[in-house]
């Protein structure tokens, strides 16, 4: 009956007691590297999925450098993503014109990853030839467990709503011998990864595993949580929300359960009853649309209201849309100045705080097949408040 995790601390405990671990150390708590990882990376060039591909996820784990490195010499497009996905999804590694051997080195490494690369949004048009993954563990059959935190699963799962996957895209993991060992099967859950190819130090391990990898995102296993932590995953669930599909979350699922208690109900139409009512005025002047309500004039003459800029909007976006968008990310501000022929917005909040808010929920949004670039408008009054002002 051992769970994931007591494989997971077995793994960690045999690495570091046998003298098989690599920097970065102690490896409990990561993908953990070992040593001869980059002899297993190597043995990557022998497989005919690797040769191939054009285009190659590979995580950005320590033990991975290698197949990275292998992919950079083989002239391929490299995605790495971003740690924890915190700003996107990808960011392709492009080395500069003429790069010597020692420059791809730098290019596999974290720190060439940071300096050597270019996000790719949602709207990338990734289409992925060959998945790498890290693993704490895997069986020859191709069960995967990672470190815990999901972020691997995630990851596939994204590149299957975005199309940039398909079912039969092979994935590879790279781990030591002592990481292949025997998974019950009921470890796993439905969102987990499975594996087609093992490289080890000394094996090269063809997993013919069946299991079905997972189908997309499992949304009603994703918590509000999540969705805070990784903002390109808002977009996701607004584009696919947008096509019809259930996109109830986890957390959503158990409020929906409670929704219809007598209390729930009670305590909905006291809400109802107590919400102030605010005024809403709108008014549309050729491409500019400006939307405020009652509240606008007290905060703005407090000096406290903080305008968000949002650009990159294409052409065919109407304000409708990006109006929907802001309810879905719970970030609708008391105004909206809408520039549609400068393909930008900007967006009037009560205080810093809220405008800040609204930036860290909006990130990644993509509207149009356009990711929106969204940050505080740098010149507040000039910039910002004057042109919203200047509609009236």
């Amino acid at each position: 009956g051992a769970s994931k995790r007591d494989v997971r601390e077995k793994v960690w405990d045999y690495l570091e007691a046998g003298g098989l671990a690599d920097f970065p150390r102690p490896v409990h708590g990561r993908i953990p590297n070992f040593k001869g990882s980059r002899q297993a990376c190597y043995s990557v060039k022998e497989l005919d999925v690797f040769n191939r591909a054009s285009e190659i996820k590979v995580d950005p784990d320590k033990p991975l450098e290698g197949v990275r490195l292998a992919a950079l010499q083989a002239r391929k497009t490299l995605l790495v993503p971003t740690p924890r996905l915190r700003t996107g999804l990808f960011n392709r590694i492009v080395p500069p014109s003429g790069a010597t051997k020692e420059i791809l080195r730098i290019c596999a490494t974290s720190q060439g990853i940071k300096e050597y690369s270019v996000p790719v949004g949602l709207d990338g048009k990734a289409r992925v030839d060959l998945v790498v993954v890290g693993s704490v563990a895997v069986s020859e059959k191709g069960w995967r467990i990672g470190k815990g935190e999901g972020y691997a699963d995630m990851e596939y799962a994204m590149m299957v709503s975005m199309g940039a996957v398909q079912a039969d895209t092979p994935v590879i993991t790279i781990v030591h011998d002592c990481q292949v060992l025997d998974i019950a099967e009921e470890l796993l859950d439905d969102h987990d990864l499975t594996v087609d190819y093992i490289l080890t130090p000394t094996r090269t391990i063809k997993t013919n595993c069946k299991r079905p990898k997972p189908q997309g995102i499992i949304w009603h296993k994703v918590s509000y949580e999540m969705l805070e932590k990784i903002p390109i995953l808002k977009s996701l669930r607004y584009r696919e929300k947008q096509t019809g599909k259930d996109v109830t979350l986890q957390d959503e699922h158990s409020d929906l359960a409670n929704a219809n208690t007598p209390a729930a109900l009670n305590e909905k139409a006291m809400a109802e009853n107590t919400r102030p009512q605010a005024t809403v005025g709108s008014a549309q002047i050729g491409q500019r649309y400006v939307e405020s309500d009652s509240l606008s004039p007290r905060l703005e003459g407090s000096g406290m209201i903080t305008t968000v800029y949002v650009g990159n909007i294409p052409p065919s976006v109407r304000v409708s849309e990006l109006k929907c968008a802001l309810r879905e990310f719970h970030a609708t501000p008391l105004r909206l100045n809408w520039q549609g022929a400068q393909h930008r917005a900007f967006l009037d909040y009560k205080d810093k705080a809220t405008a800040e808010s609204a930036v860290s929920s909006l990130k990644g949004l993509s509207l149009g097949g356009n990711t929106l670039r969204v940050e505080l408008a740098k010149n507040q009054r000039n910039k910002g408040q004057v042109e919203i002002n200047s509609q009236k």
